[in-house]
């Protein structure tokens, strides 16, 4: 059974740092395609970005230049390092994987960017 988690969340100022993590089980996230989104209340969810299975990574505009996506695969836990935050950051982040049998998403990690 596929599951995955993600950590890492919590409150920050503006300008600060947080990594958030997506923990796999059952499945090797180096095979996938994976992708990280965030929503606020009452909105869609947004796509920040993601990660290849060649490791190359795209990110949306609103965060290049300040987050950063990495794969660790010894650990198959993908990172979103995310500095220089901003309060318009704050949302619940969850990362997912697209597979033919399905989407599988996380819980989400909620994170809150305020002074």
């Amino acid at each position: 059974q596929v599951q995955l988690v993600e950590s890492g969340g919590g409150l920050v100022q503006p300008g600060g740092s947080l990594r958030l993590s997506c923990t796999a089980s059952g499945l090797s996230l180096n095979r996938y395609v994976v992708l990280w989104y965030r929503q606020t209340a009452g909105n869609d969810r947004e796509m920040v970005g993601n990660i290849l299975k060649n490791g190359e990574t795209f990110l949306t505009g609103s965060v290049q230049g300040r987050f950063a996506i990495n794969r660790d695969n010894a650990k198959n836990v993908i990172y979103l390092q995310m500095n220089n935050l901003k309060p318009e950051d704050t949302a619940v982040y969850y990362c997912n994987i697209p597979t033919a049998a399905g989407d599988y998403w996380g819980p989400g990690t909620q994170v809150t960017v305020s002074s």
